[in-house]
């Protein structure tokens, strides 16, 4: 690999789920489901799925550290899996199924077990975490169907997502931990009406509308970025708007038929925080994408202030 490339692998039970959460980040070049671990060569699903290769169902990461960091990858995986079960992942069961760190060298060994260590005495599971991290071996890529499945096959990707249990376990895990009389006292009330009661600041009256300063915006309540001033456009509606998000996967989105028509809610999926509505009439040379935010559900932070901020990392944003 040159110095601007290395990988990441990592099983978590079926691989058809551990694809999304990484694939088209920033900074991520590739994501490959596979077979790893085991002591057959050149594996078949049917094979691994007897549980009698020694392999497990995993994603291989080919990322930029110089855009993502491994730490992030890694804070990434523990955000898909339920690290207490020693017996497999969800609905899947057998050793083909459990979780693992595959680590390629000893800083990637040193980071995975000290962010084990960090979620062990977090205080956020019961239950000892059984991941194992183990040194990297051989990765055999899956058979082409089972490849960007998230992609290939997007409903049945989502019944399987929620019906193994996964979904609702993330949004268990993972959601923001903070309480509602907390966040009422430290959001303003419009912050809080809009985040939290999914109200609708007025437009052309709000901070960020017609801001022009480079920077990023951050979720007000959990600090993740997600937006980039680089996307931000003049959609002449009176919200701030973005073309695009800095990562897809920090964001979900819902039907929402308060105004009795259909309209694509978007919210942040580690704080559910309501953010406002993306619809289709972007600019087409842009991907056509309008991302209609709320200002009170963001929090901008200048380019010149993301260092001291803690957000160096995002400054690839504006090379």
């Amino acid at each position: 690999m040159t110095k601007n490339k290395e990988l990441a692998t990592f099983a978590g039970g079926c691989f058809w789920c551990m694809v999304e959460p990484f694939d088209e980040r920033p900074g991520i070049l590739s994501v490959v489901s596979g077979y790893t671990g085991g002591h057959v060569k050149h594996p078949t699903y049917e094979q691994v799925a007897t549980n009698t290769t020694g392999h497990k169902e995993a994603v291989q990461i080919t990322f930029d550290p110089q855009v993502i960091s491994y730490e992030e990858i890694v804070q990434t995986f523990w955000q898909q899996i339920d690290p207490t079960d020693a017996g497999g992942q969800f609905h899947d069961r057998g050793d083909s199924y459990k979780t693992a760190i595959f680590y390629h060298n000893e800083e990637q060994k040193n980071i995975a077990e000290q962010s084990k260590e960090e979620l062990e005495n977090s205080g956020r599971f019961n239950q000892p975490i059984v991941t194992k991290i183990i040194k990297a071996a051989a990765f055999y890529p899956a058979e082409d169907e089972h490849q960007d499945f998230y992609k290939k096959n997007k409903n049945h990707y989502e019944r399987y997502s929620v019906g193994s249990g996964r979904k609702d376990f993330i949004q268990e895990h993972w959601s923001n931990d903070e309480s509602d009389e907390d966040l009422k006292k430290r959001l303003t009330p419009i912050q809080y009406a809009v985040t939290q009661e999914d109200a609708t600041e007025r437009p052309f009256d709000n901070e960020y509308w017609d801001n022009e300063e480079e920077g990023i915006y951050v979720d007000i309540v959990s600090g993740e970025v997600l937006f980039s001033s680089k996307d931000k456009f003049d959609a002449q509606c009176g919200w701030p708007s973005f073309t695009k998000p800095v990562n897809e996967e920090a964001l979900s989105e819902k039907d929402d038929y308060k105004l009795l028509q259909k309209r694509t809610e978007v919210r942040t999926k580690n704080s559910d925080s309501h953010l406002g509505h993306v619809f289709e009439d972007g600019p087409i040379e842009q991907g056509g994408l309008r991302y209609c935010m709320n200002s009170a559900a963001l929090r901008f932070i200048p380019k010149d202030k993301m260092t001291t901020e803690g957000y160096e990392e995002f400054l690839y944003l504006f090379d």
